[in-house]
């Protein structure tokens, strides 16, 4: 006997609205949420772009194509350009500090 499992979508919160509201929280608890989420995306970005720019910076220093700098990273020649490209949401942070520590560029990190 098999269990059929309901995948039946209910409800879809349309891009760039509040999640929180449909969440069911307060509208001052939600806007504060969301205030707070849009702020920590916007910070991990900053942090992804500045180090995808140190690689970039580091590709162009020592003018390597891009299967050679996939080969250093241990990544596929398509990543290399998305990196390059600041695909930012195709990467973790410690993705690209693993791909820094890998080039000579250990990252460090400071507080405040």
């Amino acid at each position: 006997m098999t269990t059929k499992i309901d995948t039946r979508i209910r409800h879809i919160t349309p891009a760039g609205t509040n999640i929180f509201l449909d969440l069911g929280f307060s509208s001052e608890e939600a806007e504060q949420l969301y205030a707070d989420s849009t702020n920590e995306i916007a910070n991990a970005k900053a942090i992804k772009e500045q180090l995808m720019e140190e690689i970039a910076q580091w590709i162009e220093a020592h003018q390597l194509k891009q299967a050679e700098v996939a080969a250093v990273l241990h990544i596929s020649r398509p990543r290399v350009s998305d990196v390059v490209n600041k695909k930012t949401s195709k990467f973790t942070i410690d993705a690209l500090v693993n791909m820094l520590s890998r080039i000579g560029k250990p990252v460090s990190v400071s507080v405040g």
